[in-house]
């Protein structure tokens, strides 16, 4: 895992096409902003989750 240091209105780039931002800061919480082509499918990780399991469910059927 690689592990980066940012500041409020600093970015980091993956590749050439997806940048991730970070807006604010309060207390233990970040807000961060994520440009990514359309193609591309951004989740939070409880989302992805939830949607995997309904999807297994799915095959399973």
């Amino acid at each position: 895992m690689l592990i980066l240091t940012r500041k409020i209105g600093e970015s980091l780039l993956i590749g050439e096409d997806i940048s991730i931002s970070v807006l604010s800061v309060r207390g233990n919480q970040v807000k961060i902003g994520v440009d990514a082509p359309k193609e591309v499918t951004v989740h939070r990780e409880e989302i992805y989750q939830r949607l995997k399991e309904a999807d297994d469910k799915k095959v399973d059927q």
